[in-house]
C-alpha cells in the first residue's frame, strides 16, 4: 500500500467516525464518547499525513507510535458503545475491522522502519 492509498484510506475512516458519531444518542453518554471517538477517530488520518512528512527515521517512527495509539483509542471507544448499549455490533462491525486493519498495518510499519535501523 502507498503513502498516497493509506492516506485516502485514513481520511475515509475519520469521514466514517464523523457520520458514526453524529449518529449517536444525546445522551450524557454518548455525547462524552463521541468527543472523545471524534478527536481519536479523525486524528488517525491528520497524524498519518504527518509521518508523510517525518524528517528522520527517528521522526517516522515517534509518529507512527501516535497513529498507533489513536487508532487503538479510536477501537476502545467503539466497543464501549457497544458494551454501554449505545451502537449494536453489528453497525459498528465494518468501521472497527476497518480500524483494526489501519491498526494493524501501522503497526507493521513501525516494526519494519525499528528493523531497518
Amino acid at each position: 500500500m502507498t503513502d498516497e492509498e493509506l492516506k485516502a484510506r485514513t481520511k475515509k475512516y475519520a469521514l466514517r467516525v464523523i457520520k458514526l458519531t453524529d449518529a449517536l444518542p444525546s445522551t450524557r453518554a454518548g455525547n462524552h464518547i463521541a468527543v472523545l471517538l471524534l478527536r481519536s477517530g479523525t486524528s488517525v488520518g491528520s497524524n498519518y499525513r504527518a509521518v508523510c512528512r517525518a524528517r528522520s527515521r527517528a521522526d517516522f517512527i515517534a509518529k507512527l507510535g501516535i497513529v498507533e495509539e489513536e487508532a487503538d483509542e479510536s477501537l476502545y471507544w467503539m466497543e464501549l458503545l457497544i458494551e454501554a448499549g449505545l451502537q449494536k455490533a453489528t453497525r459498528l462491525q465494518s468501521l472497527m475491522q476497518e480500524g483494526a486493519e489501519i491498526l494493524a498495518i501501522v503497526c507493521a510499519s513501525i516494526n519494519t522502519a525499528r528493523a531497518r535501523r
